[in-house]
Protein backbone atom coordinates (compact mmCIF):
# COMPACT_ATOMS: atom_id res chain seq x y z
CA UNK A 1 0.00 0.00 0.00
CA UNK A 2 1.40 3.40 -0.81
CA UNK A 3 0.35 6.46 1.18
CA UNK A 4 0.80 10.08 0.63
CA UNK A 5 -0.06 12.68 3.53
CA UNK A 6 -0.71 16.53 2.93
CA UNK A 7 -2.42 19.46 5.17
CA UNK A 8 1.20 20.40 7.03
CA UNK A 9 2.02 23.61 8.03
CA UNK A 10 2.54 26.02 10.25
CA UNK A 11 -0.29 27.50 12.57
CA UNK A 12 -0.43 29.67 15.93
CA UNK A 13 -1.19 27.87 18.50
CA UNK A 14 -5.45 27.22 19.14
CA UNK A 15 -5.66 27.12 15.43
CA UNK A 16 -6.65 24.58 13.07
CA UNK A 17 -5.23 21.64 10.44
CA UNK A 18 -6.15 18.72 8.65
CA UNK A 19 -3.78 16.52 7.20
CA UNK A 20 -5.05 13.79 4.78
CA UNK A 21 -3.26 10.28 4.04
CA UNK A 22 -4.41 8.91 0.18
CA UNK A 23 -4.12 5.32 -0.15
CA UNK A 24 -3.46 3.35 -3.15
CA UNK A 25 -5.68 0.77 -2.56
CA UNK A 26 -9.62 0.71 -1.29
CA UNK A 27 -9.30 1.63 2.89
CA UNK A 28 -12.49 -0.77 3.30
CA UNK A 29 -9.48 -3.13 2.73
CA UNK A 30 -7.18 -1.61 5.11
CA UNK A 31 -6.95 -3.41 8.50
CA UNK A 32 -6.22 -0.18 10.73
CA UNK A 33 -5.21 3.26 9.35
CA UNK A 34 -3.59 5.40 12.28
CA UNK A 35 -1.28 8.39 12.78
CA UNK A 36 1.62 8.84 14.36
CA UNK A 37 4.01 11.44 14.97
CA UNK A 38 7.46 12.12 15.75
CA UNK A 39 8.10 15.24 17.61
CA UNK A 40 11.71 17.15 17.76
CA UNK A 41 14.20 15.29 19.62
CA UNK A 42 11.59 12.17 20.36
CA UNK A 43 10.34 8.97 19.50
CA UNK A 44 7.51 8.16 17.22
CA UNK A 45 4.12 8.00 18.98
CA UNK A 46 0.73 6.82 18.19
CA UNK A 47 -1.98 9.63 17.30
CA UNK A 48 -5.20 8.36 16.60
CA UNK A 49 -6.09 4.86 14.91
CA UNK A 50 -9.28 3.97 12.64
CA UNK A 51 -10.64 0.49 12.19
CA UNK A 52 -12.37 -1.06 8.95
CA UNK A 53 -15.24 -1.49 11.05
CA UNK A 54 -14.97 2.21 12.02
CA UNK A 55 -13.93 2.16 15.73
CA UNK A 56 -11.21 5.23 17.01
CA UNK A 57 -8.87 4.96 19.38
CA UNK A 58 -6.93 8.50 20.47
CA UNK A 59 -4.32 9.16 22.66
CA UNK A 60 -5.03 11.13 25.55
CA UNK A 61 -2.85 13.81 24.65
CA UNK A 62 -5.39 14.51 21.85
CA UNK A 63 -8.77 13.48 23.42
CA UNK A 64 -10.96 15.54 22.59
CA UNK A 65 -9.37 18.36 19.99
CA UNK A 66 -8.50 15.86 17.13
CA UNK A 67 -10.56 13.79 15.37
CA UNK A 68 -9.79 10.62 12.69
CA UNK A 69 -12.18 9.88 10.06
CA UNK A 70 -12.31 7.58 6.64
CA UNK A 71 -13.76 8.72 3.35
CA UNK A 72 -14.20 5.40 1.35
CA UNK A 73 -15.04 7.03 -2.28
CA UNK A 74 -11.80 8.82 -2.12
CA UNK A 75 -9.60 6.47 -0.39
CA UNK A 76 -8.78 8.96 2.48
CA UNK A 77 -8.00 9.10 5.96
CA UNK A 78 -7.76 12.45 7.71
CA UNK A 79 -6.93 13.97 10.78
CA UNK A 80 -8.63 17.32 11.69
CA UNK A 81 -6.54 19.12 14.49
CA UNK A 82 -8.26 21.48 16.13
CA UNK A 83 -6.89 23.82 19.51
CA UNK A 84 -3.54 23.48 18.56
CA UNK A 85 -0.51 23.21 20.92
CA UNK A 86 2.95 23.83 20.46
CA UNK A 87 3.48 19.98 21.87
CA UNK A 88 1.33 19.51 18.66
CA UNK A 89 4.96 20.25 16.79
CA UNK A 90 5.81 17.02 14.82
CA UNK A 91 6.11 14.68 11.58
CA UNK A 92 3.01 13.24 11.02
CA UNK A 93 2.91 9.85 9.77
CA UNK A 94 -0.08 7.94 8.23
CA UNK A 95 0.02 4.02 8.76
CA UNK A 96 -1.77 1.23 6.91
CA UNK A 97 -1.97 -2.13 8.37
CA UNK A 98 -3.35 -4.90 5.61
CA UNK A 99 -2.67 -8.61 5.49
CA UNK A 100 -0.68 -8.58 8.31
CA UNK A 101 1.99 -5.93 6.30
CA UNK A 102 1.99 -2.76 7.60
CA UNK A 103 2.95 0.59 5.67
CA UNK A 104 4.29 4.51 5.49
CA UNK A 105 3.85 7.44 4.07
CA UNK A 106 6.85 9.88 3.86
CA UNK A 107 5.79 12.04 6.75
CA UNK A 108 4.00 16.16 6.81
CA UNK A 109 5.49 18.63 8.95
CA UNK A 110 3.01 20.45 11.53
CA UNK A 111 4.74 23.46 13.25
CA UNK A 112 2.64 25.22 16.00
CA UNK A 113 4.00 28.49 16.84
CA UNK A 114 3.20 29.67 20.29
Amino acid sequence: VQLVESGGGLVQAGGSLRLSCVASVSISSITVMAWYRRPPGKERELVATLSSEGLTNYADTVKGRFTISGDNAKNTVSLQMNNLKSEDTAVYYCKAVRRFVASWGQGTQVTVSS
